[in-house]
């Protein structure tokens, strides 16, 4: 059995590693051995540009994954660090209640899209946005559950030039964003690889003629 001398060791090393180096102790500390979920948590890294350990802290401190790029976002836009956002929102405090605190408006959360969404789960929420002038847009209030979904909407369509009309569609069947995101991260891993499989063919193609 591991002392306390190895476990504060053990401890010091966690915070200190970069998280490359982590995917062992992740997979413990979040108690699921899934690649997707690891991905996911890489990608909003990536996508917000923050240190691998605040990945490392937003983990520890329990925020929820689906939950997790809607604190980045918002610290982003604050220009805060994201404990602060953390500390906040374990308080108690609803999304749009944190968005007020820093002076942002709903707007923020708003993705532009090409069709008229009407279901569930965005069709509300978006009809909030439909039925104002943008100049009220600021008036509008979003639950919890709409903040999440807008966030991870803009998070996964911006990330991999993925139409938010599809994502939406994946949405209204059902899937949780972290499933969202493994589907779309391979499929455009899968076209990536056709695309660049076609250029070899080509480029042998065109070694073979004299």
């Amino acid at each position: 059995m591991m002392n306390v001398k190895s476990l504060i060791i053990a401890s010091m090393v966690v915070a200190l590693c970069p998280f490359s180096l982590l995917h062992a102790q992740f997979n413990a500390g979040i108690s699921i051995g899934e690649e997707g979920l690891r991905g996911f948590y890489l990608a909003i890294g990536n996508y917000y540009k923050v240190p691998e350990r605040q990945i490392v802290i937003i983990k520890d401190r329990h925020i929820p994954p689906e939950e997790a790029p809607v604190m980045l976002f918002i610290a982003a836009r604050a220009r805060v660090t994201p404990s602060a956002v953390i500390d906040l929102r374990l308080a108690g405090k609803s999304w749009m209640d944190i968005t007020i605190h820093y002076g942002l408006s709903p707007e923020i959360f708003y993705v532009p899209v090409t069709v008229a969404v009407s279901g569930p789960p965005y069709g509300k929420a978006y009809g909030y946005f439909k039925n104002r002038p943008k100049k009220e847009w600021k008036k509008i209030v979003l639950t919890d559950a709409e903040v999440i979904n807008f966030v991870n909407l803009k998070f996964v369509s911006e990330h991999y030039g993925y139409a938010p009309e599809k994502v939406i569609r994946m949405k209204e069947k059902g899937s949780s964003f972290v499933a969202i995101h493994d589907e779309v991260k391979k499929a455009k891993a899968g076209k990536a690889h056709k695309v660049k499989e076609a250029k070899g063919k080509e480029k042998k193609g065109k070694g073979g003629k004299k």
